[in-house]
């Protein structure tokens, strides 16, 4: 598949077009940073990451909604404290001037986090993202308690990199997260490229918590199954999760194209109501979008 056969895919399907959850913009400098650090890919996983969508802002958008992707996210993730709060206010001010981007925002374990994550959620931030092994952090940190809290009761998704791929931190893997959700079993979590490699694991977290769900970020690709493949008896559990697996896709920042995706999730033969609800009704409910 091409991206020039994405939308005859999704027309197939019977779909308005594509929901993409886990999709990046960022403040210039910022994303400058995510690119030089895939630039030199090598140095940390062996092999090269050609980012290929690296094109303007405005060529960028372009490219989502000639894919036909009628909303999508701008995930904003810090490395260090001092930087969430502002992160959040230029992903608000981007979504404010982007109609078909829903508001974004993350967070950090620092002493502001409660009120900035609160002042966000006011402003109508819809979804947030916590990268645990880029930010270095212990999810169960103690000032991130009443946030987790926070989000739990206002039933907003939150995008959590927990999984120990492509590269394991000190506090990925199923188990520090595992926590949180043992603590707030309400929280609507999204678990960023289905857990990989830790699947099976990530699997029993959907099973046992009634919000939890799996982004298809990068899985199933021919490039992230040379670092994390798929076991066939995982996908076939992803099947019986058919409202509880979410499109996503890590645009701009991945070395293909993004059919490529669209083309792994086919590959697994779940079939068609599988793929509509992955890729537009399970999105349209967590964004809580009524795009049609």
């Amino acid at each position: 598949m091409r991206d020039a056969d994405v939308p005859g895919w999704w027309e197939r399907l019977g779909l308005p077009g594509l929901i993409d959850i886990h999709t990046h913009f960022m403040p210039p400098q910022v994303l400058a940073a995510v690119w030089r650090y895939f630039d030199n890919a090598g140095e940390h996983y062996g092999m090269p990451w050609p980012v290929h969508y690296r094109g303007s802002v405005d060529e960028r958008l372009q490219t989502l909604r000639g894919l036909g992707v009628r909303r999508f996210t701008a995930l904003v993730y810090p490395h260090k404290p001092d930087m969430a709060e502002s992160l959040n206010i230029w992903a608000r001010d981007f979504a404010a001037h982007t109609p078909d981007c829903v508001p974004s925002g993350t967070f950090y374990p620092e002493p502001s986090a409660l009120s900035y994550v609160r002042e966000a959620l006011e402003a109508g931030t819809a979804v947030f993202k916590v990268h645990i092994q880029v930010g270095d952090f212990d999810p169960r940190d103690r000032l991130l308690e009443a946030v987790w809290g926070l989000l739990a009761e206002a039933a907003v998704p939150v995008v959590v990199h927990c999984g120990s791929g492509p590269l394991p931190g000190r506090h990925t893997g199923a188990g520090p997260f595992g926590e949180v959700l043992a603590a707030h079993p309400r929280l609507t979590a999204v678990i960023a490229h289905c857990g990989a490699p830790e699947y099976a694991e990530h699997i029993a977290m959907v099973e046992r918590y009634p919000n939890v769900h799996l982004d298809t970020t990068m899985v199933g690709t021919d490039f992230m199954n040379q670092l994390a493949p798929v076991p066939e008896e995982v996908i076939a559990q992803w099947g019986a999760l058919e409202d509880r697996v979410v499109l996503g896709t890590d645009f701009p920042n991945i070395p293909y194209p993004f059919a490529s995706q669209l083309a792994a999730l086919e590959r697994f033969g779940l079939g068609d109501d599988w793929l509509r609800a992955v890729c537009w009704a399970n999105g349209a409910r967590l964004l809580r979008t009524d795009v049609s």
